[in-house]
């Protein structure tokens, strides 16, 4: 069966899902395919983002834990909270746009036949759909590296799978030390886990100043979390319903058994079955769709949204993507990626770990003369109330200018306060700027007014 529409939409995500509504008010006939029907809404509502910071809450409120079945009890009570709430995003993520008129939704899988022809192989139809105006928001997946025996999925799980896992592990080996097993490590230690990390290199964020990545340590060890550095996974062997790691440091083989592996080495372009190659649509080395910088591929009419063109892999990128290309098309066409700059990002491992802008190490490698504005969380007044007073907050400062490079924030709320740095960063205003603001009292934003105050400051 064919139709024909003004667009086509592949890929149910932040990007995609939020121009199919744009594009449908402005009369448009939009076509929105999604493989799965548990993914309205894309990768972040339902496997990553909100589910993740779901447990994340739960796992750090969980109290009265005084056995391995109280644990078990709280888990659980923490997996049905997480369930109920993206059960409830995805549906109405879904009626959302299936309510508009201008949308048509189609469940299943879609391939280019054609640079201007999608076939969609649903349920108990198949389609083509035509249209002179193509998204591709299908996002990123794991990626899994070739080790034997990980395969097994009764032992091994990757971040979207662990999703659907029922019962608190006791052990759980993690393969990888980025932003994923970082805070799975977390969420699962706080919860009564003995979570123990293999990881490749010599330490965990190599990007980032080496003292925040130690206090970052200090926080996992402070819950029992080890990690293993410079560990080069050689085989996974499931032993009496157990998960055993072989791993070799230095030559030396060892070994390590847990009930599961997680496996969180890293993300890639979720490409497979769409027959790119029918569209002539080009990839760039890391597999991801190449597109210039207002998002378009070589295919003019074909545009990639979100993790599929390799940029930054967060859900407010996506969102950014969206805008550019309603700009492209409706607006002034000034919009591109080339405009973004300060984009912030957070850890979420409680206190989150939050950075925007430079680190000193980045800061320094630039040639700028670096100013230092350091104070431990211990001495806000707002963090001895709450009673969590782990972490720093650290900004960086152009000696030469007064105008603030960038910050870390190892601190409660620090995912909040980090914008407040964004905005000033961008306006490019001189640090005193956000020194001399009123803030509320108690909160933990007013700390600003103190650690931007003369004594804080040293050059590094």
């Amino acid at each position: 069966m064919k139709k024909t529409f003004d667009a086509i939409i592949i890929g149910f995500g932040k990007g995609g899902k939020t121009l199919a509504g744009d594009l449908a008010n402005r009369g448009l006939k939009v076509a929105l395919v999604e493989k799965s029907n548990k993914m309205y809404g894309g990768t972040c509502i339902n496997v990553a983002c909100i589910p993740t910071k779901s447990l994340e809450n739960s796992a750090n409120n969980v109290k009265n834990i005084n056995s391995w079945n109280d644990a078990q009890i709280e888990y659980a009570k923490a997996i049905e909270k997480k369930e109920t709430l993206v059960t409830k995003l995805r549906e109405a993520n879904y009626n959302k746009l299936n309510s508009n008129d201008n949308v048509t939704i189609f469940t299943g899988m879609a391939t280019f036949i054609d640079e201007n022809t999608v076939e969609v192989k649903t349920e108990n139809e198949v389609y083509e759909l035509v249209s002179e105006n193509i998204f591709i928001n299908t996002g990123s997946k794991s990626f899994i590296p070739n080790i034997k025996g990980i395969e097994n999925n009764k032992i091994v799980y990757n971040s979207e799978s662990l999703m659907n896992l029922r019962t608190l592990p006791k052990k759980m080996t993690i393969i990888g030390a980025g932003f994923i097993g970082l805070e799975f490590a977390g969420i699962y230690s706080s919860f009564g886990t003995e979570v123990t990390i293999l990881n490749s290199n010599n330490g965990i964020l190599p990007n980032e100043d080496i003292e925040d990545s130690e206090e970052i340590i200090k926080l996992l060890e402070k819950r029992n979390v080890k990690i293993i550095n410079n560990a080069k996974v050689k085989e996974i062997k499931e032993v009496s319903n157990l998960a055993t790691v072989e791993y070799d440091i230095n030559s030396e083989l060892k070994e390590i058994t847990s009930d599961i592996i997680l496996v969180a080495t890293g993300r890639k372009a979720n490409t497979e079955g769409l027959g790119l190659e029918n569209a002539g649509i080009e990839l760039n080395e890391r597999g991801f769709i190449k597109v210039s910088d207002n998002l378009k591929t070589n295919k003019k009419h074909i545009w990639a949204i979100g993790d599929i063109n390799g940029g930054p892999q967060f859900t407010y990128i996506s969102l950014d993507d969206y805008r550019i290309i309603i700009n492209q098309l409706f607006g002034n066409k000034t919009r591109t990626t080339s405009n973004r700059k300060n984009i912030p990002n957070a850890i979420f491992i409680s206190p989150a770990f939050s950075r925007v802008g430079l680190n000193v190490k980045q800061a320094k490698e630039k040639g700028y003369d670096v100013l230092v504005a350091k104070m431990p969380v211990e001495a806000i007044p707002r963090a001895k109330q709450i009673g969590k007073t782990d972490g720093f907050i650290k900004i960086v400062i152009d000696k030469n200018s007064n105008k603030i490079l960038g910050a870390s924030m190892i601190c409660e709320d620090s995912s909040e306060i980090i914008h407040l740095i964004q905005l000033a960063i961008d306006l490019e205003v001189e640090y005193t700027y956000l020194r001399d603001r009123v803030y509320a009292h108690p909160t933990m934003t007013e700390a600003l007014n103190d650690v931007l105050s003369p004594n804080m400051i040293k050059e590094v």
